[in-house]
């Protein structure tokens, strides 16, 4: 067994002995990485358990198992954590034998937990702006990466000319659009970045709130059957963005690159019918900076700047406003000032520093009859039973990139309060969770979930993927 694993490793074509090699350093110098111990809630949310720190590493990566580990399951543990799970034809039949006691055979194919894998699991934020990527455990991200890519033809799903070239965006507003682009990007940063062999690695990917069943479904099929991965787990962003404080219970506010998000989450479980999304997120503050610029100013430099000068511009010098209204009649509270693009140019803002994030609260700006973020999160703990409004109201986590702008928290805390008033709701006291990292929450709560020794058995394994299809992730995941 072990010569035919040696054997298959030497040959394999995409990754290399020294592929494999540099996984296992990735995971040796984990060990010397900082730790993260969740902080903890109430008693019945997350249990006081130590994280599952990385086993001893051999040769090839294989992570040391106990005998009782070994004992149990044999053959379906060497077929999905020693080597052979990369293998496109599927099982041995004596793994698909020992499989069936894993996934039952029953009407309803109600499927037990597998056996832990004895592995640290790589755990993917994929973003529609940015793809972070890092092992279970550690405090930050070792890739980052943007989720576009270049493509020769611009002809195709989620594709934009950009400076004159053809860049692929798999994601778009938190929606998958496409599939090829997603699996190179997941190759450039499992195979490229992190250098590990897929085949041999759990790995934890963070799900759209608002993402359609079929998509679940896709990027399970895509990771089995393309990345061929020996187990997968598909967590929602509002839930993970909740684990990164220690709680399991409250309302996560997210707002990304590309969309926002107001989830409830109880217990961990999401409240899909009282989630609501906004499609007015980073991308789209950029794009109107841009267009406030060229308004001001009608240089024609400003209109030929890169979009990554616009963002970095955005990030340094916009802030979100106490009182819109006010400040855009006071031109004393406009509070210039200049900035340098780096490329030699500098350019002077005024309003248009607390102009640009306005959208978020106020989407009219643009256009656009929906409701701000503000009134969305306000809607989303209406929709929860009135026993735990209150609750949910104690822990609103904000998430995400776009929550960075100073002043953003104190005006979601002030605009929800007056919207628990203005209702009549005026016992509902909302308290915001803002953490200083939280513009990588998602990541850094995939990283603590997966570590939990509780959470070994809630992988959803190749075995079971071929026992039961893709329609097993409704059953196994939230």
């Amino acid at each position: 067994m072990a010569q035919r694993g040696r054997s298959r490793r030497q040959g394999h074509a995409l990754r290399g002995r020294s592929l494999e090699q540099g996984g296992a350093g990735s995971q040796s110098s984990g060990k010397n990485k900082k730790r993260l111990e969740p902080r903890l809630g109430r008693s019945h949310e997350l249990k006081r358990i130590r994280p599952l720190r990385p086993r001893e590493v051999g040769p090839h990566g294989q992570g040391a198992e106990s005998r009782a580990e070994r004992d149990s399951y044999p053959a379906l543990k060497r077929d999905v954590v020693g080597g052979r799970a990369g293998s496109r034809a599927g099982l041995s039949a004596e793994g698909r034998g020992r499989a069936r006691k894993v996934a039952s055979a029953s009407g309803n194919r109600r499927v037990r937990w597998p056996p832990c894998l004895g592995r640290v699991a790589v755990v993917v934020d994929q973003g529609s702006g940015f793809t972070k990527a890092g092992f279970a455990g550690e405090d930050q991200p070792r890739i980052v990466l943007k989720s576009s890519s270049l493509v020769p033809s611009w002809d195709r799903p989620g594709c934009e000319l950009a400076g004159g070239v053809a860049r692929a965006h798999p994601i778009k507003h938190g929606v998958v659009v496409d599939w090829e682009a997603l699996e190179g990007l997941w190759e450039r940063l499992l195979v490229g970045g992190l250098r590990v062999c897929p085949d041999q690695w759990p790995v934890l990917v963070s799900d759209s709130p608002s993402a359609p069943p079929q998509g679940r479904e896709k990027v399970v099929e895509l990771l089995f059957e393309a990345l061929a991965v020996p187990a997968c787990h598909l967590a929602s962003t509002a839930l993970l963005a909740l684990c990164s404080t220690g709680a399991l219970s409250g309302l996560a506010v997210e707002a990304g690159a590309g969309v926002c998000h107001a989830t409830p989450i109880y217990a961990g479980h999401s409240w899909h019918k009282a989630t609501f999304r906004l499609d007015v997120a980073g991308s789209t503050l950029s794009r109107y900076l841009r267009e406030l610029l060229v308004a001001a100013c009608s240089d024609l430099g400003l209109q030929a700047l890169p979009r990554k000068a616009i963002t970095q511009l955005k990030k340094r010098s916009c802030y979100v406003s106490l009182d819109f209204e006010g400040d855009l009649r006071d031109p004393a509270r406009h509070h210039p000032a200049c900035f340098c693009l780096g490329n030699g140019c500098s350019v002077r803002l005024s309003s248009e520093r607390f102009r640009c994030p306005e959208p978020i609260f106020q989407p009219a700006l643009l256009g656009q009859a929906v409701p701000g973020l503000p009134t969305l999160a306000f809607r989303a703990l209406q929709k929860v039973p009135t026993t735990l409004r209150g609750r949910l109201a104690n822990t609103v986590v904000l998430a995400g990139g776009s929550t960075l702008f100073p002043g953003f928290a104190e005006r979601l805390d002030q605009e929800l309060e007056a919207q628990c008033r203005r209702h009549g709701y005026p016992a509902l006291q909302p308290r915001l969770v803002a953490k200083p990292g939280r513009g990588q929450a998602v990541w850094t709560g995939g990283s603590m979930v997966a570590s939990l020794h509780s959470f070994q058995r809630g992988w959803m394994t190749r075995a079971m993927y071929q026992e039961c299809g893709s329609r097993l992730v409704h059953e196994v995941f939230n």
